[in-house]
């Protein structure tokens, strides 16, 4: 009796613990063998680093010489929303002469809040209720002119 109760609940317990384990997501440049913090500055090239490590994430918005590296992984546990588990950023910076300036490493602890516009257009009128969605339309359905299509005048033309 005692044995078929802990197997009881240990069966019952085990979909539960498949629910606490959090599920990975990877975005972004996921590295295949070299890593981007791996390229040396004063000896790699533009194109060496294109066939080391492919076309990068983005480029800089103001300064085309700066190359970034972004990859990200989030964790999600259950429906709860995802977490940032890991961030890292690779900025490789080139020289005018086309070779590998310097290589920065940034990760989550190194970044910075920024706050930015919503970018919402505000719409006139006022905001309906769920009932008034609902219901608005009663009593406004428009019985047809006498010059519409109807079924008993396919043509919409006036009686004479």
């Amino acid at each position: 009796m005692r044995k078929s109760a802990i197997l009881a609940v240990s069966l019952l317990a085990l979909p539960l613990a498949a629910c606490l384990t959090p599920a990975r997501d990877f975005h972004g440049y996921i590295p295949d063998e070299i890593q981007p913090y791996d390229i040396k500055p004063g000896e790699d090239t533009r194109s060496s680093v294109t066939a080391q490590l492919g076309s990068p994430s983005t480029k800089g918005l103001f300064d085309t010489n700066t190359w970034f590296y972004i990859s990200d992984v989030q964790e999600r546990l259950a429906f709860y929303k995802p977490q940032v588990a890991e961030r890292v950023i690779t900025a490789i910076r080139f020289s005018e002469d086309d070779k590998v300036d310097e290589v920065l490493r940034y990760t989550e602890e190194d970044g910075q809040v920024i706050s930015y516009a919503a970018r919402e257009t505000s719409t006139r009128g006022r905001e309906l209720g769920l009932w008034e969605q609902i219901f608005g339309t009663v009593g406004t359905v428009r019985l047809p002119n006498s010059d519409e299509v109807t079924p008993g005048n396919p043509t919409g033309r006036q009686g004479q």
